[in-house]
C-alpha cells in the first residue's frame, strides 16, 4: 500500500478517534434509500442543534471507535453508515429519531452516550428528553414552585391581616361617628 495513502488512513483513524473521544454523544445511522434532498433537510436540522454528522468508511470509523475505546460500536458498523456527533448528550438521539419517524428509510444503529456505548432502545429513550436548555427550564420550575407557594402564602397572610385591620378601623370610625 503506497505511504501517503496509509498515513491518510492513520489521520482519518486519529481525527474519528477524538471525536469519539471529545463528543458527549456520537449516533450511528444507516442512511441507504434517503434522496438527496432528505440528506440535506437533515443535515440542516443537525445543523441546527450544532450537531455533526459525516459518513466515514466503516473500517476506520471501526479502528477509530476501537482506538477510543468503545469497541463494542463495531457490531453497528455494517452498510452505508453516517455518524453524528454533539457535545450535547440528547440532541443527535432527539433530532435523528424524529427524522426517523418521517423517513423510514433513515435507520437508527446504535451509538456512544457520555463514554458508554448504548443500543437502538436507549437512543429512542434519549429522543425524548428536552434539550439542555429546556431542562435547564425545568429545573428552575422546580426550583421555584416552593419558593412561589411561600410567597403566595406570605402574601395571603398579609391581605388577611390588612383586611382585619381595615375592619377594626372601619368599626372604629363607626363607633366614633355614632358617639359625637
Amino acid at each position: 500500500m503506497n505511504q501517503a495513502v496509509l498515513e491518510a488512513k492513520k489521520q482519518a483513524v486519529a481525527e474519528v478517534s477524538e471525536k469519539f473521544k471529545a463528543c458527549g454523544s456520537a449516533v450511528v445511522v444507516e442512511y441507504r434509500g434517503l434522496t438527496v434532498a432528505e440528506v440535506t433537510e437533515l443535515r440542516r436540522a443537525l445543523r441546527a442543534e450544532e450537531v455533526e454528522m459525516k459518513v466515514y468508511k466503516n473500517s476506520i470509523t471501526s479502528r477509530a471507535a476501537q482506538d477510543a475505546g468503545f469497541g463494542e460500536l463495531q457490531e453497528h458498523l455494517t452498510g452505508p453508515n453516517a455518524v453524528a456527533f454533539s457535545k450535547d448528550a440528547v440532541a443527535p438521539s432527539r433530532v435523528l429519531a424524529k427524522f426517523a419517524k418521517k423517513h423510514e428509510n433513515l435507520v437508527l444503529k446504535g451509538g456512544v452516550v457520555e463514554g458508554k456505548v448504548v443500543d437502538v432502545d436507549t437512543i429512542k429513550e434519549l429522543s425524548s428528553l428536552p434539550n439542555r436548555e429546556g431542562m435547564l427550564s425545568m429545573l428552575l420550575s422546580c426550583l421555584q414552585s416552593p419558593i412561589r407557594g411561600f410567597a403566595c402564602a406570605v402574601k395571603a397572610v398579609a391581605d388577611a391581616k390588612a383586611e382585619g385591620s381595615e375592619a377594626s378601623t372601619n368599626e372604629e370610625a363607626a363607633t366614633v361617628a355614632a358617639g359625637e
